[in-house]
């Protein structure tokens, strides 16, 4: 029978819950990252990405009505993290769009469900299902610790090809910048909050569960674009 993990072994194991599929070193990320990729697949993935973080306010609305009213602190965090994500000064989803506008795609492109991958579709899916039905911190942990908080590692090596090899403006990659500083403050409360609120046995390994699960959701994301989009191509450069 497991028994309750100290809070620095528990942090540790979510951390190591993340490396093993971390989507920063995942084939798209990697192709992104080394200059393999033309505009137009960053269109299919602008049009596919705005599927899975476009609904993140809506994950979060459920895991928020989940958390008890005695929980402040967490019930705070995931509505600043809603508003940030919808009603702030800009609205990420619109930032996102702009990219995709500058790959070549458009707006009624990228917001068509249509567009999605059956990958996308999937993780899209088990974000709903995983606010919806499981403990508020188990929740937090699948959402902000196993998918938000790898972020500013994978945008942190795509942004400066974004600019420097493919000759993108500040302007047309805010969406990433953004993300590398609000994302890193949103997976280290949300570390926080599943190491506060994770206070048996069976929560800490369930959160566990759900991070490696995650970490595997977003890859597999990765992946299916990877296959659709991006392998076919190499493939007939080096045919």
């Amino acid at each position: 029978m497991a028994e309750l993990l100290s809070r620095d072994e528990f942090r540790n194991q979510l951390e190591e819950a993340i490396k093993g599929k971390h989507s920063a070193v995942a084939p798209f990320s990697l192709a992104w990252a080394n200059g393999q990729l033309k505009r137009e697949h960053f269109a299919r993935w602008a049009e596919n990405h705005y599927h899975y973080v476009g609904p993140f306010a809506d994950y979060l609305a459920y895991i928020y009505a989940n958390i008890p009213d005695a929980n402040t602190d967490a019930k705070d965090f995931i509505l600043q993290n809603m508003y940030e994500e919808e009603i702030a000064e800009t609205r990420h989803t619109d930032l996102l769009i702009r990219f995709a506008e500058a790959c070549g795609t458009t707006g009624e492109r990228v917001t068509d469900p249509a567009n999605m991958c059956p990958t996308t579709l999937g993780l899209q899916s088990w974000c709903y299902a995983i606010a919806f039905r499981e403990h508020f911190v188990v929740a937090t942990a699948a959402l902000i610790v196993g998918l938000e908080s790898q972020v500013p590692d994978i945008y942190r090596k795509q942004l400066p090809p974004l600019k420097e090899t493919y000759r993108f403006t500040d302007e047309e990659v805010e969406f990433f910048d953004l993300h590398i500083v609000s994302d890193e403050i949103h997976g280290e409360r949300g570390f926080q909050i599943v190491l506060d609120y994770a206070n048996t046995p069976e929560l800490q390994q369930r959160c566990l569960e759900v991070v490696r699960t995650g970490a595997k959701m977003r890859w597999m994301y990765m992946d299916g674009l990877y296959r659709t989009y991006v392998q076919p191509d190499l493939e007939s450069i080096n045919a």
